[in-house]
């Protein structure tokens, strides 16, 4: 526990996960492991001092922060919503809070929740988490991004069981973030403008910690400067900064609300970055919070650019506090450097002189030769010893010459400075003040910057003044678009299903934590967007415990569900009806396999040994394909041969994992593609016996198992990710454009650009304008486990090849997770973990994620265009015309999809060209049901500027 000034923070580190879970007898499956826990854990914080109150039998308030589970609060029955408002009687850093309902008796248990935040126990927040609690006596978790705050509020919306309106706890912690807000003691802060003669406005009041003072711009004797303003904090020395809260003025006056903002760094307080953060705070008298890329810098600036309510040219704040942490520089102590290149003829420009601490000396590449030396330069840092590094930071040549100043770079590290790994790639902008890079943490002794262009094209040169080393920090990496509040489900979303409704479906195992142990129902919970409600349901009718199944959607929309935990089953959701039934069982059991709808509407299925028995072990037939049709059933197609996709995975239990998650496209006339996750692709005939042709191998990829492949246009599929191995296995970064050729063809593909970040169990989701998000995953694949996380979403796009860094999520989002594209042009991710009551990485939440698409450069929503017009159904072939109300330029449809275990065979992306025609466009839905499958798909509208509309949902086929 650290307390600062204004914040208090607790960090928490588990040497352990979770107890192991005792083997299932049923199957050969994945059992949790115990993995020691490599990332920070949000631990509670000590109550010492807090207060808590309560709308309901305040007096028995107390009782949930007494650290004693047999005390209680519980409610009289009363009208709901109920309310627990703590008073920590501090600023803290808060990353979440555990609930524990009472173990006597199931009444008052909490269903829905909210959680809102208040800087004046007066004025609060919306909910920074929302979401409903499992109906049982375990331990909730909700997890939040990091905010500072001093009240916090869990509201009780709904009993979990609906058995009455009262609320009840046992026990209640507030969990500490990881950036908290840096200690101010002996900061200062000036503004270009303060009042003083009309009241105390002080800039320095913004650090007082004295919420009811403030700065105000200047507004008394006839002056009132006008926007922009600026306040500036000195914090006295360097720190490494990744947010800054702002505290508006109490709710007595509205005026110099901030409203579009941005956020710069210094190290001098005279050189400054371009905008690190930018967007508009809301007219709300809350505490509201900006985070960024990390940044070494000194001095923060915090530039208002307008007035929330447009009242006039003020600004004002009540607190201003920089969220972070130490500055991580490593000492340079007995390092040195050397370069490619290095002018000493004409001036003493050695590369030495980026490790003297002098800003004034630098080091320049030759320039006297003639010709001078060619771009790429390399400057290479050798610490003398191998240790764990995070970051670098670059400081370019003072501002007399720009000459050399890098533009595009590299960063790889070494621990032998023969073998280099590239950790991050990008671009400095052409500026004089300190950049800083952060990478994922990495053992090395060897740190090299390779400059592969000068930042402006004046020459063949590079330049440096000082390079320092960082050591890791945790920090959150730069981003765009935006993730929503986390919203808690009463399970760890396994499995989910876009529905026609705009609902969805979600689904964990028998348990909503757990898989191992029990069979015949499963535990399910519908999530609906338009009111943020989720609904929990277990299912007992069809007798199937769905976990780990294949899942397809069938022509009319229904849902068909495939083995899993009770591997031989069949379940059909009806989402009209909202009723599960029992469908006919498989001929072969099956669990992690793949299933996709065909161009006629039965589905085939493929693989699947994690359950139902090793395919090609112990007299167990290997787990050639299937088809099942509404009249017929399953019926078994021995030609659709399973050892032609079968991976080299190090398992040595036959088919165990070797015949898992295939990537099935299906295609014309009944056929489907394989196009992973082996590195031998293959085409299956769906007629008579079915039939089994090589469609070639995947480039130089190897077998990416749990990696994505995604449709992204018609016959256009992008395959990323996923390790050699299921489990204990180094995830890849490389990427892969597949296009089809015809049934039975090789295939061609094309390797492209890496992502920045190696990634199994990642999930990966075409967008409405033909770009293809890709959201969580590990560098290192190890089920159940949350280490060597990636947060950063990345997106790829069509038109460049390349990838871009996204926003950061909250939660990791590793095995076990989903996302889904919603018909509003968002993003659902969830899940991750089910692994039993004890363990860590269990994730009962999802976060919605808004693409750069839908928001303006200041961070507001942008303007959308709406179809006016459209049909509810089509057939193939068929021409339709849509109206919009404003101009659009292109159209696509995006079929609703399903996501377990990184596999979606029901989501792909078909760009439509339109007409105009009189009041419209007219469309054609292509004439191959192989290629538009039937079934729901949405039909999005895009503009000039490429933002989406909201989609049409319509039936084709």
């Amino acid at each position: 526990m650290c307390v600062l000034v204004g914040a208090a923070i607790a960090l928490h580190e588990t040497p352990g996960a979770s107890t192991a879970a005792t083997v299932d007898p049923h199957a050969g499956h994945i059992m949790p492991k115990a993995i020691p826990v490599a990332v920070t854990q949000a631990a509670p914080l000590p109550a010492t001092g807090w207060t808590i109150t309560a709308d309901n039998n305040s007096a028995q308030a107390a009782n949930v922060l007494d650290g004693d589970a047999t005390t209680l609060w519980r409610t009289t029955a009363t009208a709901l919503p109920h309310m627990l408002t703590i008073d920590t009687h501090n600023r803290i850093a808060l990353s979440g809070l555990t609930y524990l309902p009472p173990s006597d008796s199931a009444n008052g248990r909490i269903g829905r929740y909210e959680v809102l935040i208040s800087d004046d126990g007066t004025t609060w927040s919306k909910p920074v988490a929302t979401g409903t609690f499992a109906d049982d006596a375990t331990l909730k978790t909700v997890t939040i991004g990091t905010v500072v705050t001093r009240f916090v509020q869990l509201r009780a919306l709904s009993e979990a069981g609906g058995r009455n309106t009262k609320s009840a706890a046992a026990e209640t912690n507030l969990l500490g973030g990881t950036d908290p807000a840096l200690p101010r003691t002996g900061w200062t802060a000036v503004a270009d403008s303060q009042e003083t003669a009309g009241e105390d406005g002080r800039a320095q009041n913004v650090l007082d910690g004295d919420t009811g003072s403030i700065w105000h711009t200047q507004y008394s004797g006839g002056a009132e400067p006008d926007l922009p303003h600026t306040l500036t904090i000195d914090m006295k020395k360097t720190y490494l900064v990744s947010g800054l809260s702002y505290l508006p003025r109490p709710a007595d006056s509205l005026n110099g609300h901030i409203g579009k903002y941005q956020v710069l760094t210094s190290r001098d307080g005279e050189t400054w970055s371009d905008p690190v953060a930018s967007g508009a705070f809301q007219d709300s008298a809350a505490v509201q919070s900006t985070t960024f890329a990390p940044q070494i810098a000194r001095f923060v600036r915090l530039e208002a650019l307008a007035e929330a309510g447009n009242r006039g040219p003020w600004s004002s704040a009540a607190e201003i506090n920089v969220l972070g942490r130490a500055d991580p520089s490593l000492s340079r102590t007995g390092w040195t450097a050397k370069a490619d290149s290095e002018e000493t003829a004409e001036e003493d420009d050695k590369a030495a002189y980026v490790l003297d601490g002098d800003p004034s000396t630098l080091w320049h590449s030759a320039w006297s030769s003639n010709p001078p030396s060619a771009l790429p330069h390399t400057l290479t840092v050798d610490m003398k010893k191998s240790q764990s590094v995070g970051g670098l930071t670059y400081l370019p040549r003072p501002a007399d010459s720009w000459n050399g100043h890098i533009g595009k770079y590299q960063v790889s590290t070494s621990t032998d400075g023969t073998t280099w790994t590239t950790r991050i790639s990008g671009a400095f902008p052409d500026k004089t003040a300190l950049q800083t890079v952060i990478f994922p943490a990495v053992t090395a002794r060897y740190v090299r910057l390779t400059a592969l262009t000068e930042a402006d094209g004046r020459g063949p040169w590079s330049t440096a003044a000082e390079i320092n080393v960082l050591a890791p920090t945790g920090s959150v990496v730069p981003g765009r678009g935006s993730f929503s509040a986390p919203i808690g489900f009463p399970l760890v979303p396994v499995a989910a299903a876009q529905l026609p409704n705009g609902k969805i479906l979600t689904w964990s195992a028998f348990q909503p934590d757990d898989y191992v142990g029990g069979y015949g129902q499963t535990v399910t919970a519908t999530y609906d967007p338009a009111t943020g409600v989720v609904t929990q349901r277990t299912v007992t009718t069809t007798d199937h415990d769905m976990f780990c199944p294949g899942i397809s959607t069938l022509p009319d929309g229904r849902i068909l569900v495939t083995g899993g935990n009770d591997s031989e089953k069949t379940s059909i959701y009806d989402p009209k009806t909202d009723a599960w039934t029992r469908g006919p069982n498989m001929n072969t059991p099956r669990g992690y396999q793949a299933s996709t709808t065909l161009s006629d509407g039965r589905v085939f299925t493929i693989g699947g040994s994690w359950s139902g028995g090793y395919g090609g072990v112990n007299g167990t037939p290997r787990k050639n394909g299937e088809v099942w049709s509404a009249t017929k059933g399953w019926i078994s197609l021995p030609g659709t041969d399973v050892t032609a996709m079968l991976t080299n995975d190090a398992d040595p239990n036959g088919d165990y994992r070797k015949d898992n998650h295939a990537w099935l496209f299906a295609w014309t006339g009944g056929s489907v593609l394989q196009a992973g996750p082996s590195k031998k692709m293959n085409w299956y005939g769906t007629s008579g016996a079915g039939t089994t042709t090589s469609a070639g191998t995947r480039g130089d990829a190897p077998d990416q198992m749990n990696g994505d492949a995604v449709m992204y246009d018609t016959g256009k599929i992008l395959a990323l990710g996923g390790s050699p191995s299921y489990e204990q296995s180094q995830a890849t970064a490389n990427a892969y454009v597949i296009t089809i050729n015809g049934v039975n063809k090789a295939v061609t593909t094309k390797k492209v650009s890496p992502m920045a970040n190696t990634r199994s169990f990642a999930n990966a989701v075409p967008l409405p304008d033909g770009t293809v998000a890709v959201f969580g995953g590990q560098n290192y694949a190890v089920p159940f486990s949350d280490n060597t996380s990636v947060f950063t979403t990345e997106l790829w796009d069509p038109k460049t090849e390349k990838f871009t860094a996204l926003a950061s999520a909250t939660v990791p989002r590793n095995y076990h997770s989903v996302a889904l594209l919603m018909p509003d042009g968002r993003v659902f991710t969830g899940g991750g973990g089910l692994c039993g009551t004890a363990c860590d990485t269990n994730h009962f939440d999802g976060q919605v994620f808004t693409p750069p698409y839908l928001l303006n450069a200041d961070g507001s929503d942008a303007a959308r265009p709406v179809i006016t017009t459209a049909p509810t159904t089509a057939a193939n072939g068929a021409k339709i015309t849509v109206k919009t109300d404003s101009a659009v330029t292109s159209f696509a449809i995006i079929r609703m999809g399903t996501a377990t275990h990184t596999v979606d065979t029901d989501q792909r992306r078909l760009s439509l060209t339109p007409t105009a025609v009189s009041g419209g466009y007219q469309l054609t839905i292509p004439s191959d049901s192989g290629v538009a499958l039937p079934g729901y798909w949405m039909l999005f509208a895009m503009n000039a500027k490429g933002v989406p509309s909201v989609a049409k949902v319509i039936k084709i086929g």
